[in-house]
């Protein structure tokens, strides 16, 4: 039986979640009961490095080579490759006359007020994107096949060009992927090759063809990457997170990169749905604050997945986590403009040379500087005593900046921390106001290295009177990937002609479910464990947009119209009077996961506070179940630091979370 079995004698095996940042890797081991913590400072130009210096430091290698350890990993190896546009050289294939289908686009204009927008570069250069003879009509039937002589010397040229990957998108192949799977049986196993049947079977040539593109172009990258990985870790011993909350195997990931751009953030929310459900909130709005971006979401009912995404500029189709991320961190750069006016981020000083204060030749004052000028923060036992913060470096990175706005060096740190500030209150805004949703309805729950040094803050500026500081918040990702079960997520386009035929709808879903079930099977869980529901994609008819509606035994046409319409009333404030049709059917298959036991063991006497610059100062790992602190406090542990303002009360509770409460 395999290693990833959660339900097989290896779930005893000890488990270690990893989350590659960009400037920490982060790791949660939980072995026999117990749960161990611990940060490295990332190497971005080759990821498994860190990953195998924390192994080594937490003394795992002997092990981890004998494939005595489960790896759950977050990547951000397809992230950064793809806002920095450096993913392998692409070839596109698709239809005769559909050449620049990707660099046309939707021809939205990104500022509609500018009358001379500059020129993008398109994804794929006209000298990779070739056109084919082979049609299909609306409604999947072949009308001219594809010329073979042609396809051939299309190779011929291929070779000649000799590109990394190929990305296959053919006009209504999410209806008859005949055309595509004929095109990558040509090809052979020379390139890697995505086609969109596979990645994206949904409607919408560009959205489709961008997501298959994207999927071609990481996938060499994740390919090579995990193979480095493998090659000091088992291959069956490593799950990879997936950008809609659950787990891949390592095998399956570099095949599916499109579908790992929020793998590391992902982690974070798994991790802080298990924690709403145990405190018994409504809700959360959460933020997490690492070294180069804040990345904010609401749980609610489970985490959202939306597929409405992005990446940089792209549309990314695929689910994923429904989340924003902004460029504040705990290294984002602090700088005045030529008219003298304060920015913080979206640049970040990263893993090396950091922060000024980290003594690794960083000299930019950073929002780290400014928490250690004010204090916030210990020069020694930082990310588990692997750095000696230098004060002094903070000084004069932070003074250099005050002096050129003629400010004093506490002032000029205040204004970067109230700048960074708003910037994330304006995120949190978005996720939540600007969706009719009120953020005082729910809870703030920080994690990330540098969140609980902004909790209170933040909560103040939107108007809210509960927070959470989990326990374990510097690495709650890491934690999260232990707790994130296997996950698929699949979906078919419903022909026109059968959209009135729920039955065959159903048996199309049944299908569908069967086929994710197997893939999970085939990764270790077992068929019992596996939960299934059904959703639809509906739309009133001549509308583009659609909105996702359950499919539950009984559903009728009059019950799915009525929950559409009153789905419809609640996003977009109306009904119409209009017949809704079914566009896609939707399968959400959801592996048990291993329960974790995280309870906080209590001790007899309650930790007392030593005295700081301006309140009590406390060691996070001294503090008991119901013990009350009041703010002004500091709060430290080895991943992270933890600010309770004047006028807030925090309590211990069972799982060691931090319970905050607004007095005033």
């Amino acid at each position: 039986m395999s290693v990833s079995d959660p339900h097989s004698d290896s779930a005893a095996l000890p488990r270690l979640g990893v989350d590659t940042g960009g400037t920490f890797t982060d790791f949660a081991l939980y072995s026999e009961g117990q749960l161990y913590t611990h940060k490295v400072l990332s190497t971005p130009e080759a990821p498994e490095q860190a990953i195998m210096q924390g192994i080594g430091e937490m003394g795992l290698a002997d092990i981890c080579a004998l494939g005595q350890l489960l790896v759950i990993h977050g990547s951000t190896v397809a992230t950064n490759a793809a806002l920095q546009g450096k993913g392998a050289k692409t070839l596109l294939i698709t239809n005769s006359g559909l050449e620049d289908i990707l660099t046309i686009g939707r021809q939205n204009r990104e500022n509609i007020y500018d009358l001379r927008p500059k020129r993008r570069k398109p994804p794929i250069d006209s000298e990779l994107c070739f056109g084919i003879s082979g049609r299909l009509d609306s409604g999947g039937n072949e009308i001219e096949p594809i010329d073979a002589d042609e396809l051939t010397q299309l190779v011929s040229t291929i070779k000649n060009l000799a590109p990394e990957s190929i990305a296959v998108c053919m006009l209504f192949s999410h209806l008859n992927p005949g055309h595509e799977k004929a095109i990558e049986a040509t090809l052979g196993k020379s390139h890697f090759v995505s086609i969109s049947s596979d990645v994206l079977p949904e409607t919408g040539e560009y959205e489709r063809g961008i997501a298959t593109w994207l999927n071609a172009s990481l996938g060499p990258l994740m390919e090579n990457y995990l193979t480095r990985l493998a090659d000091q870790i088992p291959e069956k011993n490593i799950s990879v997170m997936q950008s809609s909350g659950g787990t891949i195997s390592c095998s399956q990931a570099s095949r599916k990169s499109v579908n790992l751009l929020l793998s590391g953030p992902a982690g974070g929310l798994a991790a802080a749905e298990v924690i709403k459900d145990k405190i018994g909130a409504t809700g959360l709005l959460t933020f997490d604050m690492g070294g180069t971006s804040t990345d904010v979401a609401l749980i609610k009912d489970g985490v959202r997945l939306t597929r409405e995404g992005k990446i940089g500029r792209y549309p990314v189709s695929v689910p994923m986590v429904d989340m924003h991320t902004i460029g504040a961190g705990g290294g984002s750069i602090a700088y005045l403009d030529e008219a003298g006016m304060l920015h913080v981020g979206p640049e970040s000083a990263g893993a090396k040379p950091g922060p000024a204060c980290y003594g690794l030749g960083g000299t930019q004052a950073t929002v780290t500087d400014a928490h250690m000028i004010l204090g916030n923060l210990k020069a020694k036992n930082f990310a588990n005593g692997n750095i000696e913060l230098d004060r002094e470096a903070s000084q004069i990175a932070i003074g250099a900046l005050a002096n050129q706005a003629g400010m004093q060096t506490k002032e000029m740190a205040l204004g970067i921390l109230e700048l960074t500030n708003e910037h994330m209150a304006r995120a949190l805004r978005q996720i939540s106001e600007h969706r009719g949703e009120d953020p005082a309805a729910y809870r703030l729950c920080s994690f990330g290295g540098a969140g609980g040094l902004h909790v209170c803050a933040l909560a103040e500026k939107l108007e809210m009177h509960q927070a959470i500081i989990p326990a374990n918040s510097g690495v709650l990702s890491a934690l999260g990937m232990l707790q994130a079960p296997g996950k698929r997520e699949l979906s078919g386009v419903i022909q026109e002609n059968q959209r009135e035929d729920l039955r065959a709808i159903l048996l199309r879903a049944e299908a569908l479910a069967e086929q994710g079930r197997r893939e999970l099977m085939q990764e270790g869980y077992t068929d019992i464990g596996i939960a299934q529901k059904f959703s639809l994609d509906c739309r009133y008819r001549g509308q583009t947009f659609t909105l996702e509606i359950p499919l539950i035994a009984g559903s009728t046409h009059r019950s799915l119209q009525e929950d559409f319409s009153a789905a419809h009333e609640t996003n977009f404030g109306y009904r119409l009077n209009r017949d809704m049709e079914l566009v896609t059917v939707r399968v959400h298959l959801k592996a048990q996961n291993v329960a974790l036991d995280l309870s906080k063991k209590t001790k007899m006497e309650s930790a007392s506070p030593q005295e700081g610059i301006e309140g009590h100062v406390f060691q996070r790992a001294t503090l008991v179940y119901g013990q009350e602190i009041s703010g002004p406090t500091l709060i430290y542990e080895t991943s992270s630091t933890s600010w309770i303002a004047p006028g807030w009360m925090a309590m211990v509770d069972k799982q060691g979370h931090l319970l905050l409460d607004r007095q005033i």
